[in-house]
C-alpha cells in the first residue's frame, strides 16, 4: 500500500497561484490572507530561489484592489448584525480578522446604529423576552442576559430585552429606564 505523495514545495508561481485562488473564493482580509500564505509554506514549505516573501504578494493584491479590508469590515459587521451580534462581538472578529482601526471606521458606524436591530434579531432567534413563550425565572434570566453579552451586546440593551414581558411590544430603539 503506498502513501500519498506529499506536494512539492511552493516557489513565487505557486504561491501566486494559492493566492489567488483563495481570493477567488473567499472574501477575505490583508491579515486572514497572510495567516494563509504563511500556513501553507509551513505544510509545503519553500522551493524558490529568493526567499518567500507573502507579505510583498499581500500588498501586490491590496494594490490591484483583489482585497479590500474597509469593504471587508463593513460586509462582515453587516452579516454579523443580520445574526443578531452586538459591538463588541463584531469588533472581535474584525480584530481577529486584522482590520485595522481606520478600515473599520465604516463599520463601526453601521453597528452602532443598528445596535437595537441585532439586539432584536438575536432575542428572537433565542426566543428571549418578547419572544419567550413565558416569562423568565431568576436563573433563566441570568443565562439570557450572559447569552446577550456573549453576544457582544452591552448591559443595559440586554437588560431592556430579556426584562421585556412575553409578546410586549419594544418599538424602536428606546433608551433604557433608569432601574439598575
Amino acid at each position: 500500500m503506498t502513501g500519498k505523495r506529499p506536494p512539492a514545495p511552493l516557489d513565487e508561481d505557486a504561491l501566486r497561484e494559492l493566492a489567488l485562488r483563495h481570493v477567488a473564493r473567499f472574501a477575505t482580509s490583508r491579515g486572514k490572507l497572510l495567516a494563509y500564505l504563511h500556513r501553507k509554506l509551513r505544510e509545503r514549505g519553500w522551493g524558490g530561489e529568493r526567499p518567500a516573501d507573502p507579505q510583498a504578494l499581500v500588498e501586490r493584491f491590496v494594490d490591484l484592489r483583489y482585497i479590500d479590508d474597509a469593504g471587508y469590515a463593513a460586509m462582515k459587521s453587516a452579516a454579523l448584525g443580520r445574526r443578531g451580534y452586538g459591538a463588541r462581538r463584531v469588533a472581535e472578529e474584525l480584530r481577529a480578522a486584522g482590520i485595522a482601526e481606520d478600515d473599520r471606521q465604516q463599520a463601526d458606524a453601521q453597528v452602532a446604529a443598528d445596535r437595537w436591530a441585532a439586539a432584536d434579531r438575536f432575542a428572537r432567534r433565542k426566543r428571549i423576552g418578547p419572544y419567550a413563550p413565558a416569562p423568565l425565572d431568576p436563573k433563566q434570566r441570568e443565562k439570557a442576559i450572559a447569552a446577550f453579552l456573549r453576544a457582544g451586546h452591552d448591559y443595559a440593551i440586554a437588560r431592556r430585552w430579556v426584562d421585556a414581558a412575553p409578546g410586549e411590544e419594544m418599538g424602536d430603539e428606546e433608551e433604557p429606564d433608569s432601574r439598575s
